[in-house]
């Protein structure tokens, strides 16, 4: 049975079960909020690459486990889960791109970190129950705010106005000891005009892998005015998350040193997170708070304003606080026998050795947290002018970042000889990001549709302080302009069939980490091509969409992480991204649908110089890392009845490899996944509305699998006098086996 599944899969070249849906815009309340993602979204006909998806699909899979593993299913996406059971750190990559190059906005106010320029999914619990739609834009895309789209932009609009009194209470349960608890309620239209709404989530999880726990607590809460000229809205939401670290993976090598099994299909679950040894170097145990604690609220104010039934205008504005820290146990032992790091000396923290017993001392065992407590300022403004032929749009986009980086000892095995409390390290960024765009869509005449978009971006940085791993000056001041024209065409064949070209540019600033990692490093610039062709003939559809992205000082993944799990990025002066999408729904019969995607790519540095052995060496054309060649997913959907849905889930990805150099250690097996879904939903005359059962059981064949890793090398030069070495290494994040979640939903 199970060779049956898997050949079916990949003939079907696998699916999308949420993001082919059109969203459902049945009434003037949903279509006043729209306006408020109207800047960043395109329309259905434009010659933008995009998948959309709306709140009913995502609640069929909505129970805890993060938004990037509910897009899972997407075109061109690969996910990850550090914990292993897509709760806690989750990240996806889009056509190979890695997360910082992907831009987040959360109803036009960008998301994306402004210094790391990645999304901290883990600080959105439970905020697939707030959105109400979705729109995934592929390649450059269309001007967003915020940094620019390298690979993909995810526009999200959050909850709409409701013109009906509503409330709901979902709880759900599952593997790992998982469980999900949301209450959300609405007043609906109170007066015709006001609406006051909210939701209060927890989400609890041990995670798959050792002590990958996670603890979310969450909120959103929205007040509304709308009439038939105006919509006023004030968004607030965020939440805590504390999160006990897994990001340092499975490392086999360094699981060997420690005495454990470096098996990792016998000890896949080894989390070597927050480790303690004594002074001899037995091991003693695990810290138990080895966490990321951080807190972050947002604040939106929107305003639509329509004038007639051509102008209208929208502002928004944004505050967000952040502030957390992550807590680590610094072990002597380990810092200077195996991981040969000066984190647990005296020296590093600024201290003189000690005498102790007649011994001198100059390191020892300590706890530190290190901090970074920010604000972020948003103003967005957009004026829109719409008839039968022109729709233009034009705005401003205006962002401060303003972040503190700090390290505390909490404490320490010498105690006496350090200031407990005190800030062993500070640093600070401040980040101006101001754009401004206009775009077009033109309709010439029932054939053609004309797009345009030109966008003028001015982005400054400036650091003081330390940096947190080496406690080095940091000291940036960068100041860039970029210039982003896009132009596209569509073409209407007939009622069945369009067809488009786009071209877009993309310039990118780099981010704190990459000036960190590289004082030199160059912003990235892509020129992207995209040719599609859409079919349409009843409830068949199909899409095709070929890519040409060219990238000049494309900021590519290395394989190797920072100090604190995240990824080290480095230019491959040029490379492209060449590839074909298809995806398809194929009604089969009125109750079986398909709903098959795939892509085949070739993803190219095309030169590659490495130091090896001491010396440089030029290894020509390399595959970029993290990108395969081919992905596939596929949708089995079967609906007996209206109220019953059965929707087996299938995932391929092929080989891949985690470093620049091919090198074989750093090589990813292809793998493939299936999910099944089931929603079963009671309508009621009584006290609920209806009653929505949900179950997801993931990896239903028990797949041992491995979506993400890392591979580091470094140069041995004290092994052979004389001679240099390079040593290579790799870790891996395994997946959770067979996994389940069970949910159920009180609507009222």
């Amino acid at each position: 049975m199970k060779n049956v599944f898997v050949l079916l899969g990949l003939f079907l070249f696998s699916a999308n079960l949420i993001a082919q849906e059109k969203p459902t815009d049945s009434t003037k309340i949903e279509k006043l909020d729209e306006v408020l993602v109207k800047a960043v979204r395109v329309e259905a006909s434009s010659p933008i690459t995009h998948s959309n998806v709306t709140k009913k699909e995502i609640a069929k899979r909505n129970l805890g486990q993060d938004i990037p593993i509910l897009l899972n299913f997407f075109p061109s996406v690969v996910t990850t889960s550090d914990a292993g059971a897509g709760i806690g750190y989750t990240g996806l990559r889009i056509r190979g791109v890695s997360a910082q190059s992907t831009n987040i906005t959360i109803n036009g106010i960008p998301y994306s970190d402004a210094e790391s320029l990645g999304t901290f999914w883990v600080n959105l619990g439970d905020f697939a129950s707030s959105v109400e739609s979705l729109q995934l834009q592929r390649g450059v895309g269309t001007s967003t705010n915020g940094s620019a789209a390298f690979g993909a932009s995810i526009n999200i609009l959050t909850d709409a106005v409701s013109q009906d009194a509503s409330g709901e209470i979902s709880n759900s349960f599952g593997s790992f000891n998982t469980r999900k608890h949301t209450v959300k309620f609405s007043t609906g239209l109170m007066n015709d005009h006001f609406e006051i709404a909210g939701r209060l989530s927890n989400i609890e999880s041990d995670g798959y892998i050792d002590r990958a726990s996670t603890s979310l607590k969450s909120y959103f809460l929205q007040g509304a005015y709308v009439d038939d000229n105006r919509l006023i809205k004030a968004v607030t939401f965020g939440g805590n998350n504390i999160t006990y670290q897994s990001w340092f993976g499975f490392d086999p090598a360094t699981i060997a040193v420690i005495g454990e099994n470096p098996n990792i299909d016998e000890n896949r679950t080894f989390n070597i997170g927050g480790i303690q040894f004594d002074d001899q170097g037995n091991r003693t145990g695990f810290y138990n708070n080895q966490v990321d604690d951080y807190r972050q609220d947002h604040y939106q104010l929107h305003w639509n304003e329509k004038f007639n039934n051509n102008w209208s205008t929208t502002l928004g504005l944004n505050y967000t606080y952040g502030r957390g820290y992550l807590e680590e146990y610094i072990d002597n032992y380990y810092y200077s026998n195996i991981l040969f790091a000066p984190d647990a000396t005296f020296d590093f923290l600024g201290l003189d050795p000690i005498t102790v017993n007649g011994e001198t001392v100059d390191s020892m065992d300590y706890v530190r947290q290190r901090w970074l407590e920010n604000n972020f300022y948003v103003v967005n403004a957009n004026a829109n002018y719409k008839d039968n032929q022109l729709d233009a749009i034009a705005g401003i986009s205006f962002s401060h970042y303003d972040g503190d980086h700090f390290g505390e000892v909490i404490w320490a095995e010498y105690a006496s000889e350090l200031p407990l409390g005190d800030r062993y390290y500070e640093g600070n960024g401040k980040k101006n990001d101001a754009a401004v765009f206009a775009k077009a869509n033109f309709r010439l005449n029932d054939k053609f549709r004309f797009f345009g978009d030109v966008q003028l971006r001015n982005v400054n940085y400036e650091t003081s302080g330390l940096e947190s791993s080496g406690l080095e000056p940091f000291n940036v001041d960068v100041n860039y302009t970029f210039f982003n024209p896009k132009a596209g065409v569509t073409y209407k064949a007939n009622s069945n069939n369009s067809f488009y070209l786009s071209y877009a540019r993309a310039n990118r600033e780099p981010s704190r980490q990459d000036f960190e990692n590289n004082p030199d490093v160059r912003p990235e610039q892509l020129n992207d091509f995209e040719l599609g062709w859409r079919h349409r003939n009843g409830n068949f559809s199909f899409n095709a969409n070929g890519f040409l992205m060219l990238y000049n000082e494309q900021l590519v993944l290395s394989g190797q992480l920072d100090d604190v799990g995240s990824p080290i990025r480095t230019n491959s002066g040029e490379s492209y991204r060449l590839g074909l999408e298809l995806e398809a729904i194929i009604p089969v019969t009125p109750q079986l649908t398909l709903q098959p995607n795939a892509t085949i790519s070739a993803n190219r540095n095309r030169e590659t110089i490495i130091s090896f052995n001491g010396e440089l060496v030029n290894l020509g054309k390399t595959a970029i890392a993290f990108s395969p060649d081919f992905i596939a997913a596929n949708a089995i959907v079967f609906q007996p009845f209206n109220n019953l849905q059965l929707s087996l889930l299938s995932k391929f990805v092929g080989e891949q490899f985690m470093s620049n150099t091919e090198a074989n250690l750093s090589k990813l097996d292809s793998f493939f996944v299936n999910d099944l879904n089931v929603t079963y939903t009671i309508n009621t005359n009584s006290v609920f509305d209806s009653v929505v059962f949900t179950g997801v059981v993931n990896n239903i064949f028990n797949e041992k699998f491995i979506s993400n890793g890392y591979y580091y090398t470094f140069d041995d030069d004290f092994s052979v006098p004389g001679t240099i070495t390079t040593i290579e290494g790799a870790g891996f994040y395994p997946q959770a086996t067979t996994n389940f979640l069970l949910g159920l939903t009180l609507n009222f």
